[in-house]
C-alpha cells in the first residue's frame, strides 16, 4: 500500500523571472497534490507578467532597486515581507534561489531550501548572505563543489525543469507569430542590462558589435532581438514582439542564438540551437563550461574578440545539417540528465517530511 504524503504548506521565493520557469511546473505539481502553496517575489523585470500568464497568485516583497545602499535597504525590506506572508501562511519549507527564505525559515521554525546554480566564485555575496543560514543549498553537480552535509547535488541544470521533453513542446505556431515561413533562417538576438549584483565589473557586448551583429545576420534570415536595455532607432525594428511565455518556442526554431545572456545561453543550447555568449564570464560559470566543453552545444568569447566571434558565425552559418548537429548534440545531453521537475518534487516532499532525501 503506497503511502500518501501530509499536505505540505510550501512558500516559494522569486527573485527573477528565469525563477518563475524553473519552478512553474513542479508548482503545478505540488497544487494538483493538494499542497498549499505562498508565492512572493521581487518585482524585476517581466516577473510578475509572467506569473500573471501561467495563472499564479502571488504577492509582491519587494521592488527591484540598483546600488549597493538601495540594495541593503530591499535585502531588509525583502525578507520583512517574506516573513510576514510565511507567518500569515504557517509555511512549513520556504524555497527559492533567494537570500530571504534562508534567513525567515529560521525565525518561524520552518526549513529552508536554496536552488542555485551559480558558482560560488561568481556569486560571492550571495553565497556569503545565504548558505550558512540554509537548511539545504541544491546545485548541479556540474559546478564541483563541497557545502557540506546540507549540499544537495544533481544532475542536470535548473532550465531543465522546464525545457526537458517532458514539459516542452515546441509549438510550431510561433512561427507564424514571428511572420517566418517554415525553415525560414532566422536568429536570436538576446542583450542584457548586466546590472545585478554578481554582474558588477562585467561586460557583455558593446553596442557598436550588436548592430554589426543584426547587419550581418541580415544577410542570411530574419533577426528578432529581445533586450533589456534600450535600443537606438535603428535596431528598435528587430525587436521581437511576442508574449515573454513564447519565447522557448522562438528559441527552438531558431537557426541561431547569439547574446551576453548567460541564462538564455543556456536555454538555446539545451533546445538543440547553437547558441553563442559574448561577456567577461566567457572563461567561467561551470553549466556553461560542461555545455560548451562536454556537448559541444555552445561557444564563449571575451567582448574583445569580435574577429573570432564573426568567424565562427561564418562557419556555423556555412555549416550542413547544422540542426541535425544540434540535435544529436542535444539528444547525448538528455540522456545523460534527469527530469529535474520531477526531481525537485519529490525532494522537497521527503525533505519536509524527514525522509530520506
Amino acid at each position: 500500500m503506497t503511502r500518501m504524503n501530509p499536505k505540505l504548506r510550501i512558500l516559494l521565493d522569486i527573485g527573477h523571472p528565469a525563477h518563475v520557469h524553473l519552478f512553474r511546473n513542479a508548482m503545478r505539481i505540488w497544487q494538483e497534490r493538494g499542497h498549499s502553496l505562498a508565492i512572493t517575489i521581487r518585482d524585476k523585470d517581466i516577473t510578475a507578467q509572467l506569473l500573471d500568464l501561467y495563472g499564479f497568485s502571488y504577492t509582491v516583497a519587494s521592488v527591484a532597486r540598483k546600488g549597493t545602499f538601495q540594495l541593503a535597504y530591499e535585502m531588509l525590506e525583502h525578507d520583512w515581507n517574506v516573513l510576514k506572508v510565511a507567518r500569515k501562511h504557517k509555511s512549513q519549507v520556504l524555497i527559492g534561489t533567494s537570500v530571504a527564505v534562508a534567513h525567515v525559515a529560521p525565525l518561524i521554525g520552518a526549513k529552508s531550501m536554496v536552488f542555485a546554480e551559480d558558482d560560488a566564485s561568481v556569486a560571492p555575496t550571495f553565497v556569503r548572505l545565504t548558505y550558512p543560514f540554509a537548511h539545504a543549498i541544491v546545485t548541479p553537480t556540474c559546478l564541483n563543489e563541497d557545502h557540506g552535509a546540507k549540499h544537495i547535488t544533481y544532475e542536470g541544470y535548473q532550465k531543465l525543469a522546464y525545457l526537458h521533453p517532458n514539459y516542452f513542446t515546441p509549438d510550431p505556431g510561433i512561427l507564424s507569430k514571428l511572420g517566418v515561413a517554415p525553415r525560414e533562417p532566422y536568429f536570436i538576438l538576446r542583450f542584457v542590462s548586466l546590472n545585478a549584483a554578481h554582474d558588477w565589473g562585467e561586460a557583455g557586448l558593446s553596442m557598436q558589435t550588436r548592430i554589426k551583429l543584426t547587419q550581418k545576420l541580415s544577410a542570411h534570415g530574419r533577426v528578432f532581438i529581445t533586450s533589456e536595455t534600450p535600443l537606438p532607432a535603428e535596431l528598435e525594428p528587430y525587436r521581437i514582439r511576442i508574449l515573454p511565455t513564447d519565447i522557448h518556442d522562438a528559441l527552438y526554431y531558431a537557426t541561431m542564438f547569439i547574446g551576453d545572456s548567460q541564462s538564455m545561453t543556456v536555454e538555446a543550447a539545451i533546445l538543440g540551437v547553437p547558441a553563442i555568449r559574448v561577456n567577461t564570464f566567457a572563461d567561467r560559470c561551470s553549466v556553461l563550461q560542461e555545455i560548451e566543453h562536454k556537448y559541444g552545444l555552445c561557444y564563449s568569447f571575451f567582448p574583445a574578440q569580435e574577429a573570432e566571434l564573426f568567424e565562427k558565425i561564418d562557419e556555423l552559418i556555412c555549416s550542413e545539417n547544422l540542426k541535425e548537429q544540434w540535435h544529436e548534440k542535444r539528444a547525448l545531453l538528455l540522456a545523460q540528465k534527469i527530469d529535474v521537475t520531477a526531481w525537485m518534487v519529490d525532494l522537497v516532499e521527503k525533505f519536509t517530511t524527514g525522509q530520506t532525501v
